[in-house]
């Protein structure tokens, strides 16, 4: 694997974890009260989550100069790894074990494909 798609490839995870921050975030202000719709969208929280999906986009953009189309939805399943831990540390949510062999099968997935097995 050449340097420069590890870098590419670095930056195409740093864009799946930030996405997976923004999520936090947008459910974080979901279950806020608020005062009415209108506010429900347009506070800071909100703005803040979406302006970092797009900078999640634009780093999946450029780092797909590098990386191939086949590798990008190996990299995009790492979401799955972030969203559960920040479930777990930030929400208190519980791992079944239904989620438990979900996340399994999707890091032996990542594992099989990045293997070349």
């Amino acid at each position: 694997m050449s340097a420069g798609l590890l870098v590419f490839s670095g930056i195409y995870l740093f864009g799946v974890f930030i996405s997976a921050v923004s999520q936090v975030l947008l459910k974080k202000s979901a279950m806020k009260e608020h005062d009415s719709v209108l506010a429900e969208y347009l506070n800071p929280q909100v703005i803040f989550a979406y302006a970092i999906f797009v900078c999640a986009t634009l780093l999946s953009v450029v780092s797909y100069k590098v990386v191939p189309l086949s590798l990008g939805p190996i990299l995009e399943a790492t979401s799955y790894i972030y969203v559960t831990f920040f479930g777990v540390v930030i929400f208190g949510e519980r791992i079944t074990r239904r989620k438990a062999l979900a996340l399994a099968l999707i890091v032996g997935g990542i594992l099989v494909y990045s293997l070349g097995v």
